[in-house]
């Protein structure tokens, strides 16, 4: 088959540890007949306890939805993600008491498991938002959504045109942009900005940060780790920052 679309999860694993998480849910579907395990009972307990309809659809038409995959008879639909606008996360973020205004950008993250770890990172420490770019950047899709454990319905996250630009425009508004690279001169544990508003740029897995992305920084700042690594998965090193942000705030 042609595969499920990216809204989709499929599988009685996946499917029940999405509802375990809060993923949010458009459709759900079972399909006639299906064989029933504890893994399937789970799934019936936690819809009659969520007041979440499960379709039963023969298992050609639920061929049919997920793209001819082994849904093994069931399968959830999410809903389009809504993303936030970026004038109005700075202004929230500007806007905060405590003057401790944090974005994160990613720059070039494809792993939607990636994205979604970040976001969790970011929810879990404080930060006002996500941003990511429309191209070159992995989306929210149902990967992505699980990764974050739910948080993605708790922490806005901002799709830009042109992230080089978003970045310019965090500058402007007063935020300092720390962009996260392991070469960089500065410890991520005394980021120079961090007791006002700041932007944490994350770059991809393979390449790090972009040559204009670095343009756009105040300052590269570094998560120090030994000779036997030569760098750290982008969503460990964002939360290692943003935990270390976030301990410098107190």
């Amino acid at each position: 088959g042609r595969g499920a679309g990216p809204d989709w999860v499929v599988g009685r694993n996946p499917v029940l540890e999405a509802l375990r998480a809060g993923l949010p849910v458009r459709r759900a579907f079972v399909a006639e007949g299906s064989e029933r395990d504890d893994r399937l009972r789970e799934i019936f307990a936690f819809a009659a306890g969520h007041s979440l309809t499960l379709l039963q659809v023969p298992r050609t038409e639920l061929d049919r939805l997920t793209g001819g995959v082994a849904h093994q008879g069931v399968a959830v639909q999410l809903p389009e993600f809504e993303y936030a606008d970026l004038a109005e996360v700075m202004a929230a973020a500007l806007g905060r008491d405590d003057d401790h205004g944090l974005l994160v950008a990613c720059d070039g993250i494809t792993d939607p498991h990636n994205l979604g770890a970040i976001i969790r990172s970011a929810a879990a420490f404080g930060a006002d938002a996500v941003v990511i770019p429309e191209r070159r950047s992995a989306a929210m899709t149902a990967a992505s959504w699980k990764s974050s454990a739910g948080t993605a319905a708790r922490i806005p996250v901002a799709r830009v045109k042109n992230l080089n630009r978003a970045l310019g425009q965090m500058a402007d508004a007063g935020f300092t942009v720390a962009g996260l690279a392991g070469e960089g001169d500065t410890d991520v544990a005394g980021v120079p900005g961090a007791d006002g508003p700041l932007a944490l740029v994350v770059g991809s897995e393979g390449q790090g940060l972009s040559r204009l992305a670095r343009e756009h920084c105040d300052v590269l700042v570094a998560v120090p780790v030994t000779d036997l690594v030569e760098s750290l998965n982008a969503s460990v090193a964002a939360a290692i920052a943003l935990y270390e942000v976030s301990r410098s705030r107190g």
